[in-house]
């Protein structure tokens, strides 16, 4: 009994020992050197929907969906064209499927083929959707506790995508504020994680001049249970469902997010005939210095969010809201919530020089602090020696 327990014992310590020494062989990264947080500024207006078509009126769609995929790795029970189906029933026009680490084939129509998908096997759930790319990025840190270790991913995974979201950094462990001002590299963030509709931590990195547009998706996992699904959406003023309309959107900034309650508690019919119905944004630009945004039904109440969060103006039972964009006030963006509990979330209007570049967004160069680098992986590396070491001791017969 007693070599038993020994046998135990070391196999509970050598499979910490492997996944320690894991752990820090795959944190190998350069340090960088973040610049400080500096808002938005310049003598014009940023209109992420100055080419909004109101005659076009707009595509509901979901863009994290997971389905059932081949291989013993599954996150669904449902196959790409059962989850499909389900959406296009409650009145989707567009569906891209985001597994994990694995590029979908859209199940019916290849001209609608989105190449995306969910990057990262992390244990802090560190996700981002890559869209446009050619193939999956394996690597990964197990553990990236660091902004310079979450920027290295996202300048990795740029090198093979036509722009890339951050997955829902509400419950991405240790996403602090103190990140959100550093990291850069993305253009969406996912928003609305279900437990709060103030989205402040989108407000901490427009804050700190990172331009982003957003988006609110279902993360589907579970399509047969009414709480998970259709219960997020996003209105896209596009042509078609092809990946070119899609893109030039998504790059654009002309379309909104929206939650969506789960109507009906479970009856399904209930659910679907509500769905079809949602509120709507009639209108959204700028006028001078003028933000509007025009409703196609009065809502409780419509907030304007502006630096850290601040609420710059606030309406109650009103179908529009006018707000002036002071010079040195750097963005704004409004959320409008309605009795039902509909939400919906406009992308952000900022301060930028027209003349300088064509949007708010910098694609911004970070410096690497070749010290400090060596100093990480070399750390990283002997603590990764140790492990193997202690490891081949704890085995080794005497």
């Amino acid at each position: 009994m007693r070599r038993f327990l020994i046998i135990v014992a070391k196999l509970i310590a050598g499979t910490v020992l492997i996944v320690f020494a894991v752990c820090f062989i795959s944190s190998v990264s350069p340090v960088y050197r973040f610049g400080k947080p500096h808002g938005f500024e310049g003598p014009d207006i940023f209109n992420p929907y100055a080419g909004l078509d109101t005659a076009l009126g707009w595509k509901r769609a979901n863009f994290h969906t997971h389905t059932k995929v081949t291989g013993i790795f599954n996150e669904c029970d449902f196959w790409p064209d059962e989850v499909l189906g389900r959406y296009e029933d409650f009145g989707y026009d567009i569906v891209t499927f985001s597994n994990h680490n694995k590029l979908t084939e859209h199940p019916s129509d290849a001209s609608l083929q989105v190449n995306v998908y969910e990057h990262g096997y992390n244990l802090f759930k560190f996700h981002k959707l890559v869209f446009g790319c050619s193939d999956v990025m394996r690597f990964d840190h197990l553990l990236p506790f660091f902004a310079f270790q979450r920027q290295f991913q996202l300048d990795l995974l740029a090198k093979d995508a036509d722009f890339i979201q951050l997955n829902h950094p509400f419950r991405t462990n240790f996403t602090s504020r103190r990140i959100m001002e550093r990291l850069s590299g993305y253009r969406i963030v996912e928003l609305d994680s279900g437990i709060t509709t103030e989205n402040e931590y989108w407000d901490w990195a427009l804050s700190a001049g990172h331009y982003s547009f957003g988006l609110a998706n279902d993360d589907l996992h579970f399509p047969d249970r009414s709480e998970r699904f259709a219960v997020r959406c996003n209105w896209l003023n596009t042509n078609s469902a092809g990946y070119a309309d899609i893109k030039k959107t998504l790059m654009s900034g002309t379309y909104y997010s929206m939650r969506v309650p789960d109507f009906g508690n479970g009856d399904w019919k209930v659910k679907r005939e509500k769905n079809l119905c949602l509120p709507a944004i009639e209108n959204i630009g700028v006028a001078s210095d003028t933000v509007f945004i025009v409703l196609d039904r009065p809502a409780r109440q419509i907030k304007a969010f502006g630096q850290d969060h601040a609420v710059l103006d606030s309406l109650s039972c009103a179908d529009r809201m006018e707000c002036i964009l002071g010079p040195d006030e750097p963005y704004l963006r409004f959320t409008a919530c309605f009795d039902d509990g509909t939400v919906i979330y406009a992308n952000p209007f900022a301060r930028y020089d027209s003349s300088v570049s064509d949007s708010p967004y910098k694609d911004t160069e970070h410096l690497v602090n070749v010290p400090l680098t060596i100093m990480f992986n070399v750390l990283m590396a002997g603590l990764a020696a140790v492990c193997i070491f202690l490891l081949m001791k704890l085995f080794k017969k005497n």
